[in-house]
């Protein structure tokens, strides 16, 4: 109602007050829980991600809670299978080159020029002494991985609270989303349809994006066996890992064992390091990514990157990594309401009329 003066009335007027003051609390608590959230969401998105594993196991015959448990352990087995087979090379690698820079440097001084800078600026001196502190630094850049590899969750306490979270959405997932989808009554059967093509989308392209890493790495380990490039091991799973980061994961990966390969042979591996990366880069973009994606991930390029650089600012690399799922899902709910606007809910059907009863 309005007032004499044709103005709105104080109820309406306290109405908005207080519905205004109301999405600003709402919004104020959001942000003070915004930790919270992040690791909810970083739970789920595992969840969704862990789905098509635990399912095989469940396929085969193993309870819910084990299967899961199954995953789980498979996962560990494949980070510490990582770790062994990356750190002894390197272990190894870096104490040869410890070894090996002081007849290095013996050799640079065969050169008149070097000699003479030498001379001036001490370098073989300088060389020779990192080169005796270079073991004691695998210490140090353990520590660093270790810093890094914690710091994705802030600390141990909330990893393993994610861990624990994902485990129950993994368990009782299911069960929490139909009883949401139950409160929406007559428009159940229509987010049910859009929540699974959601799981769908986001577990297909994680699994996807596992496949083409798996496979980037192995090229990359392949070629640099047959090019004789040292750690040929640890450089195809870095590929691997870097591969998993959208648009500049691969060439970032690239660039890397492009430099190593000018330190062992160059320009031969070089160059041959760089055509074999620039044609698996097109057969990738060109040949898996829409055979593996296919009927899961159809994002537009644009939204790819827009959507990249969002997650990136928010959640760094973890937020690069989600990014596309994040993309489709919202673009799966965006189309079923662009293809399903103007229209109601869907209704059910009216009961037929009982038959009236029949006379003696």
């Amino acid at each position: 109602m309005a007032e004499a003066g044709g103005g709105p009335s104080t109820r309406t007027v306290a109405r908005i007050t207080l519905t205004v003051a109301g999405v600003l609390l709402f919004l104020y608590l959001l942000y003070t829980v915004r930790s919270v959230l992040t690791l909810v969401f970083i739970s789920a998105f595992l969840a969704l991600a862990f789905g098509p594993a635990v399912e095989f196991f469940s396929r085969r015959g193993l309870p819910r809670t084990a299967a899961i448990l199954a995953t789980y352990l498979s996962i560990f087995a494949a980070i510490v299978g990582i770790g062994l087979l990356i750190v002894p090379p390197v272990v190894n690698g870096v104490q040869s080159l410890s070894r090996d820079i002081p007849g290095y440097v013996r050799d640079l001084r065969k050169s008149k020029q070097f000699r003479k800078y030498d001379n001036r600026y001490h370098i073989s001196q300088k060389l020779n002494d990192q080169a005796k502190k270079l073991p004691s630094r695998l210490g140090d850049a353990a520590g660093a991985l270790q810093s890094v590899t914690v710091g994705v969750f802030s600390a141990l306490v909330q990893l393993i609270t994610v861990l624990t979270m994902t485990f129950f959405f993994l368990k009782d997932g299911e069960r929490i989303v139909g009883f949401g989808l139950r409160l929406l009554a007559e428009r159940q059967p229509r987010a049910r349809a859009v929540s699974g093509d959601i799981y769908r989308s986001v577990s297909g392209y994680v699994a996807g994006n596992v496949i083409i890493s798996i496979i980037a790495g192995t090229v990359a380990w392949l070629s640099l066996t047959l090019l004789g490039v040292p750690f040929a091991v640890p450089l195809g799973v870095l590929v691997a890992f870097l591969d998993l980061i959208p648009l500049v994961g691969a060439t970032i990966g690239a660039v890397i064992v492009g430099i190593v390969t000018a330190f062992h042979d160059f320009p031969t591996a070089t160059i041959i390091w760089a055509v074999i990366a620039v044609v698996y880069q097109q057969v990738e973009n060109n040949v898996l990514q829409p055979l593996v994606y296919r009927r899961t991930v159809d994002v537009p390029p644009l939204t790819v990157i827009v959507a990249i650089l969002i997650g990136a600012s928010l959640l760094g690399v973890l937020g690069a990594l989600v990014a596309i799922p994040v993309a489709a899902a919202v673009q799966i709910v965006a189309r079923d309401l662009w293809h399903n606007r103007g229209s109601g809910p869907v209704l059910p059907a009216p009961a037929e009329p009982a038959a009236p009863p029949s006379g003696p």
